[in-house]
Order: C-alpha cells, then structure tokens, then sequence
C-alpha cells in the first residue's frame, strides 16, 4: 500500500470486523511468538515519587531515587522475558516522576547523545559518555531480558549561544523516549514535539521521524503521550508503509467519556489499522491508568483505579494486523439493518436541514416526535444535543456544518438518560485543537445538564448505527461499555460522503459511542 493509501486504511470503504476485547488478567502465551506473531509487553507502573518536585538535589539523591524504579523496572523484564516476551514498553515520567520545573529536574537527565551519529551500547561501553547512568541500566536490562526494551526519561543535550534555539542555560532538556535492541544498543531516540504543560522540557526544534526495525516484526514508530492527539508525528509517522506497529511510552489523566487513556489507544489502532502498544503510569489518585496492547480486532487493557499496584500485560500480537480491510460496498443485500440505513442515508440526502426533525421518505417512520434540543458541556467543550427516547429511533442533531445521526434499537429501557451529541469546533481548553464529534453517551443523571459528566457503569444495550457528515478522513470510532470495557465496531466505513459505525450484541451497558473527528489543518 502507498504512502498515500496509507493515510487511513479503514477509511477507504466499509469494513466487516469481528469483536472482541479483553480485559488484561491472564492472557499470557506459552511461549515466544512463533510464525506470524510475536510476544508483546507493556508494564503499568506505579512510580516512586520525588517527595518535593520543586526541590534542588544532588545528582547522587536524583539517582537513588530513578534506581528504585529501575529496580522494579528490572524485575518486570525478568518475569516478561520468562514468558517468551520480544520487546517491552514502559511508560512516560516512570523513572524520574512529574511536576518538576526546568531547574529542579536537571540532576535527574541524562546526558542523550545521537542514535544516529553514535553506534553505542551503554551496559558494554559505561565509560564512553558521562551522566548515563540511567541508559547504563535500561541497555543492561535489555541484554538481560534479551528483548527490545522502550523507556522513556529526561535528557539534556549542550547546545551553542550561536544556536538561536538555545536556551539561555545553554542546554536542551527533552521528554526523550530512548528503544534498545536486545543486546543492548542504543537504536533510536524520540524527543516529544506535543508537551503538556511540561515547564522542565523544550520542544525540538524539529520534529522526530523515529522508528526502528525489529528482527520479529519488521518496523514500528514511536511518540508519547499528548502526541496521539496531533498530526505530527502520530499520523505523519505512518506515511512510512512498512510501519505497522506503535509503541507508545505515556502518562495519562483519563477524562470521559471520549478521552480515556485505553479509548483512545485502542480507536488509533482501529484506525489507522495497526498495532498499538501503550504504557500508562498509575497513579489512580491522579486519575492516571490504562495501558493496553490494542490490535484493529481485539485489544488486552488494564484499567483500574482501585488497586494500587501496577500491571504487566503481555500478549501474542500479529506481525502483520488484521486490519479493517477495504472491501467497499459489498454488504449483503439480505442485511435488512444494512439495507433501512442505506435507504435512511439516501433520503437525507435530499431532506430539511433541521436538527430536531427529519422529513424524508423512508425516514419518517422512524422518528420520535420531535424531541429538544439542548445545550451541555462535554469535554470543556459545548455540545449540542438531543435525547435518546423510546426503544427505536432515528435522530439528527447538527452544529456548524457537522450533522451526527443515529439510527438505533433497544431490547428494553432503562432507567438511565441517553443523548446524542455534536461538537464542530475549535477545543481550547488543556491545548488548543480542533475537533469534529458524534457521541452517543450515557448522561450522569436523568436531568440534560448531566449529559456530558464522567460515567463508568450503565446499563443500557444498543443496536445502532451512528454516523455523520464529517470534513476530515481523520475519524477514530470509540466504544466504551460498562466498567470500562472496550468493545470493537461490527462496521465502519464511507457512504455516500458519510462516515458511519454500526454495532450490535454489545456486551454490557453503553457509556459512550463515538465519532471522535480531527480536522489538524484547523487547528
């Protein structure tokens, strides 16, 4: 596939998908991926903590402190290279922690010099640069779990006045993800270009292509965290064909209902038809879990903000992922759902443009009398909505030039409020991007205003069809159900200039079904 066809593959034509998500418990495999899979892990970790960020300490105390998170770090490679595991992935601020400004944090870099100008293994070669202890231990674990190894920590890099980009203490200070190959070399870096409010780090001055080849699964990319959410280097990182595999060192603070950690992981591996490996931090206080190994078809995820230990999660990963493979129009003609949404697609078409009702033949018999719009904030952001009443229904809300519609079934009510919502603008608050968003979701009480608030349980089963007339081909679909679960779509694809998610046979009651739309060129 070219570069170009790449873009997003699932968005070329509809795509049949079989469901299935797992909660990461004991999906171990017995052995080392063999053929056409390899063995994945990402770890979980409740990192220790400098007690007083803000604080100027000494290089050895900085140490002291990284080194018991090593320790465990350490202890994980051990138990994952038992298990047959090929590479690992640890998390964003796992080994030196947050909240640190510019001056405080330096004892805790290490001194990063280029992958790429510099052959180096530091377990073999400790003496060749100073202040690399941390590296010195990442490269030994590799070698000793015999895996590819990703971490991420702090770097400094000296820099020249005549650089205009240096900072006036003379040195850059990256959010660096570094990926040792399993014996131990230093194979490339990754700077983070997107910083959440991260005061100790600088953004490079260029954005970091970086990805590395493995013996066992061919080429994977890198980036971290806030990253996910820009078109560089999440998406451009993918013209690249032979990328097939992400790996994804991060530090989340979930926020529902469209932006938990595990949601977005899992709807970027649908979309862009990959495999997704994410490491979170977790510190439940913070709202900071959800790492997963996420695939187009099924994803392994650790969500809990009860427990306070960490998580590894390990599983057999295809090396080349059953994408939503393009089909086109090819549905049966005997899908009588299929068949009401196409007529249903066709007429609106040709109908009024009003959000509370819709007046088009082979339509009509499907609308409730014409239920309210309303007005919530979702997300920081206002959405406009309406209810979701009845058993079946057929509903269109709009804003600005984005029309969400919803064409639905249910077995039985509940005593729980539903809405459909839409957003078509720029989001301001916690960064600046614009967004394109249906979302069917499950409000927190039975009153508008709580359409929009943090759920985790419902009860409510759906068959739908949700879909929207959305300006961008970046659309990542999201299906969250009670306990954070995820769940994957039965179809999605393009119609007639509309993209559309379909599901039925959820396994446990709705929290929210999305489009989530990224229009990057607006931002």
């Amino acid at each position: 596939m070219s570069g170009a066809g790449r873009q997003l593959a699932l968005f070329l034509g509809i795509c049949s998908v079989a469901a299935l998500g797992l909660q990461a418990e004991e999906h171990y495999p017995a052995g080392h991926g063999g053929g056409a899979q390899y063995v994945a892990a990402v770890y979980e970790h409740r990192s220790i903590l400098s007690p007083d960020p803000l604080a100027l300490t000494s290089r050895t105390r900085a140490l002291e402190l990284m080194n018991q998170n090593l320790d465990i770090y350490e202890q994980q490679v051990m138990i994952a290279a038992q298990k047959g595991v090929q590479i690992i992935v640890f998390p964003e601020d796992g080994i030196h922690g947050f909240n640190f400004t510019r001056t405080s944090i330096y004892p805790f870099l290490d001194f990063m010099p280029s992958p790429h100008l510099n052959k180096w293994n530091p377990c073999l070669e400790p003496q060749r640069f100073s202040d690399t202890e941390v590296l010195q231990r990442l490269s030994c674990m590799a070698i000793n779990g015999q895996m590819f190894l990703v971490a991420n920590l702090g770097t400094k890099e000296p820099c020249h006045s005549s650089d205009p980009g240096c900072p006036n203490d003379g040195r850059y200070q990256f959010n660096t993800n570094v990926v040792f190959s399993s014996n131990g070399t230093l194979v490339t870096r990754y700077r983070k270009h997107n910083l959440y409010f991260e005061a100790a780090f600088d953004t490079p001055l260029e954005v970091d292509h970086s990805t590395f080849d493995t013996p066992f699964a061919g080429r994977f990319g890198i980036f971290t965290c806030f990253d996910i959410l820009f078109f560089e280097p999440a998406v451009s990182i993918l013209r690249d064909p032979e990328v097939k595999h992400i790996v994804y060192p991060t530090a989340w603070m979930n926020q529902l209902p469209l932006l938990a950690a595990i949601q977005i992981q899992s709807s970027f591996a649908i979309a862009f038809g990959i495999n997704f490996l994410a490491a979170n931090i977790h510190h439940p206080s913070l709202g900071m879990t959800g790492s997963g190994i996420h695939s187009p078809l099924k994803s392994f995820w650790h969500h809990d903000l009860e427990s306070p230990e960490g998580r590894l999660i390990i599983a057999q990963v295809a090396k080349n992922p059953p994408g939503l493979i393009s089909t086109g129009d090819t549905t049966s003609k005997m899908d009588v759902s299929h068949s009401k949404f196409l007529k249903i697609l066709a007429g609106d078409l040709h109908s009024e443009k009003d959000a509370q009702d819709i007046h088009c033949d082979g339509a009509s018999k499907w609308n409730m009398s014409a239920p309210p719009t309303f007005n919530s904030e979702m997300m920081y952001d206002n959405f406009t909505l309406v209810p979701v009443w009845g058993k079946e229904g057929y509903l269109r809300v709009c804003a600005n030039g984005l029309c969400c519609h919803l064409h639905y079934r249910r077995p039985s009510l509940s005593n729980e409020l539903y809405s459909l919502g839409v957003f078509d603008g720029l989001h301001t608050v916690h960064g600046t991007y614009y967004v394109q968003a249906c979302a069917l979701v499950k409000c927190g009480g039975l009153g508008f205003d709580t359409c929009g608030q943090e759920i985790t349980e419902a009860t409510g089963m759906f068959a739908f069809y949700l879909w929207g007339n959305f300006s961008t081909s970046y659309v990542f679909p999201m299906l969250l159900t009670s306990g954070m679960a995820l769940e994957t779509p039965d179809q999605l694809g393009w119609e007639n200039g509309h993209y559309f998610l379909r599901k039925s046979g959820l396994s446990s009651g709705l929290v929210t079904a999305a489009l989530y739309g990224r229009v990057y060129e607006r931002d």
